[in-house]
């Protein structure tokens, strides 16, 4: 149960109007990066792209928490990459930096102790290395290959010193750079869904009918001279909602649903007497076993039906999916 509380009306407008004020603050110290997408911004671009190895990510404090997601970032859209903590990097984690990688360093102020500790090192190994500072005369802004300027006129903290306006700004730079690298890398949707197999996208653009659908014993199937009783019996066992009928060499013939069941009994049809190839539907829906679940979900909305019989060349029956199995499988 929700508890809510009483305020006052007073002390509410306050808070509001102090919450606008930071979001206002923060959308202008990102719209101000605008202007500084330039020539520095294509150069450090060039830099990834040509990287060998890994883009490795490293900042201080709240710069390395944005580092951790600018990394994550980059890494699930093309641009192989991963965070190093400056201050572990120089007890031994910098042995993970190679002469083949791209170094991307964030600090507000360019002076991080802990950075310019092992800048020696990186320099040493000759690998390329772009900051992202709020000062460009920073001894690390100096230092870098690149320097890309992410200062901010002001913190959206009153006191203008918690990291707020300056984080989100490297953010929205480190986004830029990402899905820069991933136009220019040409990546695709199928890309992104190989490295989100456990997301929703991954499944709809990796999942195909025949990973999911019913094979063998567990396809509904009568043959078309069968009576409607055994049809209906086929249909309860195994749970589809439907009985996929075949002809004399396993062909699809037809199908039988729970609606065309509804329209038998419109008809008042003798259940007992009945073949079921009498009241089927002989003009069927039916799919190969290589699309996409995806595409098999798209052509059951379509067709506003909920099971979908799956054929091989020569039309002949190798599986069943209904919505079901697309909602378990989380296509749906």
């Amino acid at each position: 149960m929700n508890k809510k509380i009483s305020v006052d009306a007073e002390e509410a407008k306050k808070l509001q109007t102090l919450g606008l004020a930071v979001i206002n603050n923060e959308a202008a110290a990102v719209a101000a990066l605008a202007e500084r997408i330039n020539g520095d911004f294509a150069q450090a671009c060039f830099h990834m792209l040509e990287c060998q190895g890994r883009i490795v990510v490293t900042g201080m404090g709240k710069s390395g928490h944005i580092g951790s997601k600018i990394a994550a970032t980059l890494a699930s859209t093309g641009s192989p990459s991963f965070f190093v903590h400056p201050g572990e990097a120089s007890h031994g984690d910098l042995g993970m930096i190679t002469d083949k990688d791209v170094v991307l360093a964030l600090s507000n102020s360019g002076e991080t102790a802990e950075l310019l500790t092992i800048l020696p090192i990186i320099k040493r190994l000759g690998v390329p290395l772009i900051a992202m500072t709020g000062k460009p005369n920073s001894n690390l802004a100096r230092e870098a290959d690149v320097h890309i300027d992410v200062s901010v006129q002001q913190e959206a903290c009153p006191l203008n010193l918690a990291p707020t306006s300056s984080t989100t700004a490297t953010l929205a730079m480190g986004d830029a750079l990402a899905i820069a690298l991933l136009e220019a890398r040409g990546f695709t949707e199928l890309d992104f869904a190989r490295s989100h197999p456990g997301g929703s996208l991954g499944r709809r653009l990796l999942l195909h009918v025949r990973d999911i659908m019913h094979s063998g014993n567990e396809i509904p199937v009568v043959t078309q001279d069968a009576e409607l009783k055994e049809a209906l019996m086929e249909m309860t066992n195994k749970g589809l909602g439907m009985t996929a009928v075949i002809d004399p060499q396993g062909r699809i013939a037809g199908i039988y649903t729970d609606g065309d069941l509804r329209r038998t009994l419109d008809r008042q049809l003798d259940l007992r007497q009945c073949k079921v190839a009498e009241v089927m539907t002989r003009q069927c829906k039916t799919i190969p076993a290589d699309i996409l679940a995806a595409e098999a979900l798209t052509i059951m909305e379509d067709n506003k039906i909920n099971a979908l019989i799956i054929v091989d060349p020569q039309q002949k029956v190798i599986g069943a999916i209904n919505m079901h199995d697309l909602l378990k499988a989380g296509v749906v």
